[in-house]
């Protein structure tokens, strides 16, 4: 172990909040006075609300839906994920919500993916619509990803967006139902200061970044996009569409949700690349490539994520997160030769449109000799350890 760096962030020279790992590169990052960025304000301001007036506000929300008697209470976008399974136990089990439930495949499920959508439709005996976009879509909208928003995953950023809303549209169904709020870990919002409300283009916003139309090209057409087409605001308003998120009105704790989904409805983990978890996006095959994009991008991962959210519920040290994170954010995704085999581009190819993405963030400390010295430094101490 290379005793000097121990403990310390990858790139040293870059402002880190003084409470957990997050980087100055993240996405709308914030720090306050004292250095503490706006996921761990978030999560003190967490301890002060008073979820037993939240909770009944969310009663008498869900209790006014149920009495317009529609033929749907609800629609709860779901992926089979640790989240919308405890979304689907909290609106059926505990509030009686007649739910549709809606799902916009990645068409990239995991086994245990695979296996947990079809448990969670089954311990909950939800009705269910999915749409799966066809592969070859896919493969291509997977590459147009990389050059538009620097990520694999567009079409999965987008399609959970636009196709329960459609169908929220189509059915008639008002009430649209999330889980985790933005406030939660993102670091790009507060539960003081929420900064973004559920609209039309939230997740746009939020994660797409793009529209359907500004992702055709040569190899895609506008006729393709239909999955990817956001109703119009007409047809929003005439149904009264709304969107919230449980996050919002319950006490949120991603890890311990998990437990309960996995001992009480049979919810399996697995292995996931990109952290040292075994729970968060379990569903893809392809989420260590997100997330190591999300690394050469911004110069942190999932790892960091996670260990950010350890240190703030006290159950690691910050210079234990560092080393966590440190460990699974530059460890390099064997999905990614499966991503590179779909989407045509070779190793140098990806590398060099991720660091085109890293040099327009204008951050100084992730120039281009700065990040490859970093990451080949700390490659270097751990094969000496």
């Amino acid at each position: 172990m290379n005793t000097t760096s121990y403990g310390q962030p990858l790139f040293p020279e870059m402002r880190y909040c003084a409470r957990c790992c997050m980087p100055e590169s993240n996405e709308g990052m914030q720090f306050d006075e004292m250095g503490i960025c706006q996921a761990c304000q978030s999560s003190e301001q967490k301890i002060r609300i008073d979820w037993v007036e939240r909770e009944k506000e969310l009663a008498k929300l869900l209790d006014y839906y149920k009495s317009l008697n529609n033929e749907y209470d609800c629609i709860i976008p779901i992926s089979g994920g640790k989240d919308s399974t405890f979304q689907l136990h909290v609106l059926t089990k505990v509030y009686g919500m007649r739910a549709l439930a809606v799902t916009f495949s990645h068409t990239w499920f995991s086994e245990t993916g695979k296996y947990n959508l079809q448990n969670c439709l089954e311990q909950f005996d939800v009705d269910h619509i999915m749409f799966s976009p066809s592969r070859s879509l896919v493969n291509r909208l997977a590459r147009q990803s990389l050059f538009k928003i620097g990520d694999a995953c567009w079409h999965c950023h987008s399609g959970v967006g636009a196709f329960p809303m459609q169908i929220a549209v189509k059915y008639k169904i008002p009430l649209m139902i999330w889980g985790e709020s933005i406030a939660e870990t993102s670091g790009r919002a507060t539960h003081r200061n929420p900064v973004r409300k559920f609209d039309r283009d939230y997740f746009t916003k939020v994660s797409a970044k793009r529209y359907p139309e500004e992702m055709v090209c040569d190899s895609i057409s506008l006729r393709e996009m239909a999955a990817f087409r956001l109703p119009s605001v007409e047809e929003i308003e005439a149904v009264g569409v709304v969107g919230i998120h449980l996050g919002d009105f319950i006490f949120w704790d991603d890890e311990r949700q998990m437990e309960f989904v996995r001992d009480v409805y049979g919810w399996r983990e697995d292995k996931v690349e990109g952290t040292y978890k075994h729970y968060k996006s379990v569903e893809c095959k392809m989420a260590g490539v997100h997330d190591y994009a999300k690394f050469l991008k911004r110069g942190f991962g999932r790892g960091t994520d996670h260990a950010s959210v350890d240190v703030r519920a006290g159950l690691l040290t910050r210079e234990e997160a560092f080393e966590l994170a440190k460990q699974s954010d530059t460890e390099r995704p064997p999905a990614l030769d499966w991503y590179l085999e779909i989407t045509g581009f070779s190793n140098e190819e990806f590398d060099a449109v991720m660091a085109q993405h890293r040099r327009d963030l204008g951050i100084a400390t992730l120039t281009d000799e700065k990040f490859s010295a970093a990451i080949e430094s700390y490659r270097s101490s751990q094969v000496k350890s």
